[in-house]
C-alpha cells in the first residue's frame, strides 16, 4: 500500500484551516473586494438605526442601547480585521442603502428586520472565508440573529 497512512490524512485535515487561513487572500480572488467592508457597513447602518429607534421612542432605550453598542463594536472589529488584511487601513465601510424602514420610520420591528438581514448577510460570507477570519464574523452572524429574536 503505497497511499498516505491514517496518521498523515488526519494531519492533513487538522492542519488544512491553518493552511487556508496563510493562503487566505486567493481565497478573496484576486483585486476582488473584501467582503467585511459590506459587513462593516451594515454594522454602522444597524448602530445608527438603533440611535434613531431611540430618538423616536425614547422608552425603548434599555431595549436598543445594546443592540447599538454590540453593532457599534462589530464595525471596529470588522474594521480592524480588514486592516489586518490590507496591511494598513481599513477601507470606509458606507452603509447598506435599505437601513431605513420602507415609510421611513425607525422602528423597532425595521431595527429586527436589519439586524436579521445583517446575521443572514455575515452568515452567507462567513461560508466562504478563510479559517482566520470566520470566527469573527460567525460570532457577529449570531450576535444579529439572537438580537433579532430578543427584540421580537
Amino acid at each position: 500500500m503505497g497511499g498516505p497512512t491514517r496518521r498523515q490524512v488526519l494531519a492533513a485535515i487538522v492542519l488544512a484551516p491553518a493552511a487556508l487561513g496563510a493562503g487566505g487572500c486567493a481565497l478573496l480572488g484576486d483585486g476582488a473586494p473584501d467582503p467585511l467592508v459590506a459587513l462593516a457597513g451594515q454594522a454602522r447602518a444597524d448602530a445608527a438605526l438603533a440611535d434613531a429607534v431611540v430618538a423616536a421612542d425614547g422608552q425603548l432605550t434599555a431595549r436598543v442601547d445594546p443592540v447599538r453598542a454590540a453593532r457599534t463594536a462589530h464595525a471596529a472589529a470588522l474594521e480592524a480585521a480588514i486592516a489586518r488584511r490590507a496591511g494598513g487601513a481599513p477601507a470606509v465601510a458606507t452603509g447598506r442603502a435599505d437601513t431605513a424602514a420602507p415609510n421611513g420610520a425607525a422602528t423597532l420591528a425595521a431595527l429586527r428586520e436589519a439586524l436579521a438581514a445583517s446575521g443572514a448577510a455575515a452568515t452567507t460570507v462567513a461560508l466562504r472565508l478563510p479559517a482566520d477570519r470566520v470566527g469573527l464574523v460567525a460570532s457577529v452572524a449570531a450576535c444579529c440573529a439572537a438580537y433579532a429574536e430578543v427584540l421580537a
